[in-house]
């Protein structure tokens, strides 16, 4: 299987993408997940209405930046003008692919009637489709659920109403809105919209490794994967996996690099925040290396580890904490 992908004009140059995720995905994290090997990794999801306006947080997600080897912007939103408006903007921002969100489970997100509500609206998300492949030159990209419920399992037909419309891949999440992310990923459902479509189709839902990955694209007959979750404290996973189902080696980071890692993310998400802003936005994140540190240790040293740095006020203490637990395993610090 050819390890590159072909998004309408686009070549990706990778099948392990990594997923938009509101919280995880900024610039800051992108660029360091860049850097360590994925091929594409999506903003946050950006409401159209919201960056119309201007909203600075909202206009924050959407920042592309410089450098990335490919620019993804994730739209949502639920007015065809409003959608537009927003593909016009992302593009002119220098995204190369403009990907829209049906898939959002979040109950402030389907409350609104966006995200995976609009599986429930077949017309209306065809016309926020239409909308947006209309506006722009660059490929737009369809990311949802296997539909609302398991009453409603209708991302076949959605797909295919995509593809006929213009855009050039979709995205399946293996579980219906009501799952949330409980159970687990139907991948063998996915094979559905593989066969009502021509156009390149990833597979999403639990994939974390080499093996899961390879089970997805097994099951589901996609032609990638989509890395959520699983990249959290990890942001060099996509290429771990991509080694894995080419059946090459991967040095996986050591400690001394995972801490490294870790560093080079907070201080840009400093630089690009500011040290108030970034330290809480970061926290996330710090959870989340401190939880994959690859050194042993109890389960309790890291909720101490976790609950400890997460409380820290200040950048510098921040980093001096963080190499001091990493580089002494089973260190308790002092809060």
């Amino acid at each position: 299987m050819s390890t590159t992908l072909k998004v309408g004009s686009v070549e990706v140059a990778g099948r392990v993408w990594i997923a938009p995720m509101t919280g995880v995905s900024d610039l800051p994290f992108r660029v360091a997940a860049s850097r360590l090997g994925a091929a594409y990794v999506s903003t946050e999801m950006v409401a159209c209405a919201e960056l119309a306006r201007g909203r600075p947080d909202v206009v924050r997600r959407a920042a592309v930046g410089e450098g990335l080897p490919l620019m993804v912007v994730q739209l949502v939103g639920r007015s065809p003008d409003h959608l537009a408006e927003g593909a016009r903007m992302a593009e002119r921002a220098g995204a190369q692919i403009i990907d829209l969100n049906f898939g959002c489970p979040a109950r402030e997100v389907t409350g609104a009637l966006c995200g995976s509500a609009l599986m429930r609206e077949p017309e209306l998300a065809g016309e926020l489709m239409a909308a947006a492949i209309d506006a722009v030159q660059v490929p737009v990209t369809v990311k949802m659920r296997l539909g609302w419920d398991d009453r409603s399992r209708n991302a076949p037909e959605f797909a295919a109403m995509a593809e006929r419309l213009g855009a050039k891949a979709v995205t399946v999440h293996g579980r219906t809105r009501c799952q949330f992310y409980k159970g687990k990923a139907d991948w063998a459902a996915v094979a559905e919209v593989k066969q009502a479509v021509t156009v390149p189709v990833i597979v999403n839902g639990d994939i974390v490794d080499g093996a899961t990955a390879r089970a997805a694209l097994e099951q589901s007959g996609a032609d990638g994967v989509m890395v959520g979750r699983g990249v959290y404290g990890r942001p060099w996973i996509a290429a771990q996996i991509e080694a894995e189902l080419a059946g090459e080696a991967f040095d996986e980071p050591d400690a001394e690099t995972r801490l490294a890692i870790a560093l080079s993310h907070f201080r840009s998400s400093i630089a690009f925040y500011g040290e108030r802003l970034g330290l809480r936005i970061f926290r996330k994140h710090l959870a989340s290396y401190i939880e994959n540190a690859p050194w042993p240790t109890s389960a309790e040293v890291r909720r101490e580890a976790r609950s400890t740095l997460c409380r820290l006020e200040a950048a510098s203490e921040v980093e001096r904490a963080l190499t001091a637990l990493w580089l002494a395993p089973g260190r308790r610090l002092a809060a």
